[in-house]
This record gives structure tokens, sequence and C-alpha cells, in this order.
């Protein structure tokens, strides 16, 4: 289904699960109008329809004109809202707050004023429990307009502790906010230019930081403003390239949960997304054996209840996950043995198509490709990678350059010399058009120039400069960005080799896995002494 079909009522329909549809069709069923029945017929059609026209529309619904189409519509998607609201209630304590206020303020309507305070009074207690400031706010105000226009003697000194609770929440709410939004523009501001190009964008982005950090937000004690210090810090960190301090503090963001375990079903969205960053930290610092018990950890989470009859999480939670193992392919060179989640992954695609944003189409369509690359099947890889260099989204220019890198690069396998020397000047200017250039690839592209002047026999001698001129910036921190987005190192070494990419990756994978468990027993044995 594509999101070009862009009818609200459509989506929303089609976003129903079996249960949410019949509840629906109870609900509605219980007025007799007329013009109800109408839009269970408008429900119906819509339903039965694989993809938006109105045209066909109303030739499936012959008693219905198309003046009145647009009306109806409305009316359905209105009663469709609160369909769910009365069936989404007991799962959402946010709507469950604001039903009790809705409640108290028809109390207060009423004239019931003690009444009403009571509820305000019981809605409070809950919403302190689960940290919901805002809901604080404007449960305060009426409490507050109430004494203030009627007196009410519900208890003494009851003016000073609102005025006191009142101002107590504003600085709360405040902090909140501040911490929130630096966290999200860091973020908005990686998800548009990737990792930090170069010395210019650092010194922004430690500048931007330095100017919204507030000055005491590092003595908060609340949940909302630890989480929102700590995904701010991450965002820094993982832009800066610095690898180490985004693993500390998305370590952070997962611990809060663990300390307040009721705030994982209030903040469901959050925790997925904590844990998706600390395995993106693992996979970053190659911690092999962390990088597993996460997963694992992640996958019980995504079995759970509140995982799978939410949509948006569970769809959310099984994104990050298969984003993970391929990940967990690409660490230990299995790359053919990553292809065998692709046919599942597309087809959850398509299914999940109006809710994936464009940026994480993006993100799996380069990890399909580079796992038919490390598989070499280059073909595929490059019909893959088409799918980014010819949607013209204003996102992740980094990781436009890199798909044009790898496109070329794939071309460079399949010998199709005829059109690598043109191809290597196009993404050359459009990576120095998106300032996207580090050394790494400024010697890439020297080699893949010179090559075609070379025989083939001449060629290994080449390789193996380019390898030991690539390998000094092995632990550069702004040529890292190169070696995130493709292992290029273990490319070359292939070559230099004579071995597949897939063996070589996984050679160093075992290496690994030998040094830390030799570690292990290092540090048993010796705190055993």
């Amino acid at each position: 289904m594509s999101k070009r079909f862009s009818d609200i009522l459509f989506q929303l329909i089609h976003s129903l699960e079996k249960s949410e549809k019949r509840h629906f069709k109870l609900y509605i069923k219980r007025s007799s109008a007329n013009e109800d029945l109408k839009i269970i017929q408008l429900f119906d059609a819509l339903d039965k329809l694989k993809e938006y026209d109105e045209k066909l529309l109303l030739k499936k619904l012959p008693g219905i004109e198309k003046p009145q189409l647009s009306n109806l519509k409305a009316h359905l998607y209105r009663q469709l809202l609160a369909s769910l609201r009365l069936l989404k209630s007991t799962d959402s304590i946010d709507l469950q707050l604001n039903e009790q206020f809705d409640y108290a303020h028809i109390l207060y309507k009423k004239g019931l004023f003690l009444q009403s305070l009571r509820i305000l009074e019981r809605a409070k207690e809950i919403a302190k429990a689960h940290q919901k400031f805002n809901f604080l706010l404007q449960t305060i105000a009426l409490e507050k307009r109430i004494e203030t226009l009627h007196i009410t003697r519900s208890m003494q000194d009851r003016a000073e502790r609102l005025s006191g609770e009142a101002l107590e929440v504003i600085g709360k709410v405040e902090m909140v906010a501040r911490l929130s939004n630096l966290a999200l523009q860091l973020y908005s501001w990686y998800i548009k230019h990737g990792h930090a190009r170069n010395e210019r964008d650092e010194t922004g982005v430690k500048g931007f930081m330095k100017e919204n950090l507030p000055a005491n937000a590092w003595e908060q004690t609340g949940f909302y403003e630890r989480l929102y210090l700590y995904q701010s810090y991450c965002w820094y960190a993982f832009i800066r390239q610095d690898f180490l301090m985004y693993y500390r503090y998305t370590q952070k963001w997962v611990d809060l949960f663990d300390e307040q375990p009721l705030m994982v079903r209030v903040e469901t969205g959050h925790y997925i997304k904590g844990l998706h960053s600390l395995l993106n930290a693992h996979f970053d610092l190659r911690n092999f054996r962390r990088f597993e018990i996460t997963l694992r950890q992640f996958e019980d989470l995504a079995e759970t209840e509140r995982v799978q009859q939410h949509d948006n999480f569970r769809i959310q939670a099984y994104i990050y996950i298969v984003s993970a193992k391929i990940n967990q392919h690409f660490i230990t060179g299995t790359f053919k043995e990553g292809l065998t989640l692709v046919p599942d992954i597309l087809e959850k695609m398509e299914e999940f198509d109006l809710f994936i944003d464009e940026h994480r189409i993006m993100v799996l369509n380069y990890k399909i490709a580079t796992l038919y690359f490390g598989s070499e099947n280059y073909s595929t890889c490059i019909d893959f990678l088409h799918k980014i260099i010819n949607d013209h989204v204003d996102l992740r220019y980094d990781l436009q350059c890199y798909a044009r890198l790898l496109h070329l690069l794939a071309h460079y396998e399949l010998n199709n010399f005829e059109i690598i020397e043109s191809l290597t000047r196009s993404v050359y200017r459009f990576m120095a058009k998106m300032e996207n250039l580090t050394v790494i690839e400024e010697e890439m592209f020297a080699f893949l120039r010179n090559s075609f002047r070379i025989s083939r026999h001449k060629l290994k001698p080449e390789l193996v400069g380019f390898l030991h001129r690539i390998k000094q910036y092995e632990k550069s921190r702004f040529e890292t960005r190169a070696f995130a987005y493709l292992d290029v190192i273990s490319w070359v070494e292939s070559k230099v080799h004579d071995k597949p990419m897939s063996e070589i990756i996984h050679q160093k994978y075992l290496k690994s896995k030998r040094k830390d468990f030799g570690r292990k027993k290092y540090t048993k044995i010796k705190n055993a002494i």
C-alpha cells in the first residue's frame, strides 16, 4: 500500500486491527440513525478498497451522492476516533487522566464543586506517580479556578498550597521542555546531516550544546529531566562520533528505566528507542558479547503484550530488531546468512508502508544493499541502492553519499569499466558538493582513477599501497564515518589477499572473540589471586 494514497480516512481504516474493526461495528450500531447506517456502508467499502479511488468508491455506494461523501467521511472519521478512544483508554495513562479531567470539568459545570475536586485530587496522585507534569498544570488550573470563584472550604490554607504546587510544576515543565527541545534539535541535526563531517561541523554542534544546555541540568533528579538529558548527550556524542561517550549515555538511558520499571509502560516508545541506541553503541564499539545480551533483552521485550498490542511499538521494535540482526551479520561477516532476513523485511516494509518513515526506509535499503555487496551479489546490491539514489529525499546527506559510493564499488566489482570513469566523476562531484569528502574517500577516488590506467597484474601493488594509506586513519575520529558505512579496509584486504570480504571480516571477528575471552580469563584469575 503506497503512501502516495494520502486520504486520511482510508489510511486510518487500513491501519485497524480486526478487533478494532469489530469494536467499531458494535460501537456504531448502538445508534440506528440512517446516517450511521450509511457510514457503516462507507466503512465497509473503504475497507475493501486496495487503493483509494473516489470514483470506484461512489460506484460501490449507490445510495450516496458525491456532495454527501465529504460530510459522511468526516462523520465516519470522528466516530472511528471515538471508538478507538473508548477501546484504548485502559491502555494509556494519558487517556485515563484526560478522561478523569473531563469528568471533573463536567461536575464543575454542574456546580458539584466538591465532587469535582475529589476527582482532580485522585487524578493528581496518578499523574504524580507517572510524572505527568503537563497534566498536573491543567489540573491545578481547574482547582485554582474552583477555589477562586467559589468558597468550597475543602481544605485549610489551600490557596497557599495550590500556589506553591503550581510554581513547582511550572519549574519542572520548563526544564523538561528545554531538555527535550535540546534532544530533539540534536537528533534532527543528525537525521538531516548524519555525523559531523569536519571540524566546522563539530565546532557548531559543540557551540549549540553549550548555548542550549541549562546550567543546572545535572542537578535534576526527575525521570523526564534525566531522560532528555541523557538523550541530548547521546545525539551529541553520536554526531561527533565519540562512540565511547555515546555508549555511556545510551546505557544511562536504558538504566533509567531499570531504576523506575513503572516508566517502561508509561514511556514504552522511549525505552524501545533506548535499547535500539544501546545496540548501535555496542555495534560501533564491537562489544560482541554485550550486543548479544542486549539483543536478547530487546527480543524479550518485543514479545510482551504491551508491545504486541500496540501498533506503533510493535512496528518500531520489529524495525530496530531486524536492523540489529543485520548489524550482527556485518560484525561476523556472515552476509549470505543475513540474506535470509530480506524476504521477511521486504514483506513487512510493504505491510507497514503507512507507518515507516522515509529515513528508516533509507537505512534499511542501505543495510540490505550492503548484505548483497558482502555476499558478492553486486547486481541486486545496485537495485537496492537505486531506491536511495533515485529517491530525492532531503534527509541523511551522508547516507545518500555513501549509497553512491557503494554503488560505484559494486560497478567496479562487476567490471563495468565503460561507466566507472564517468560514474567516479559524478559521485566525487556529489560528495564534494555535500561537503562529505574525508581523507578516506579522497584516497579511494585516487585509487579508482589510477586503476583505469594500469594493467590488472600491476593492480595488487596499488591495492597494497592504498591499504597502507587508509589503515593509518582507522582510529581517526573524523575518518571513522567511512568505516561505519562500509568496511573499506576489509574490502581492500579481500583484494590484496584474494579472499572474499566476508571471510576477512569473519576472521577478524573470531580473532577479536579470542582476545575478549583471554581478557575475561585473565581478569578471573587476577581476581582469584
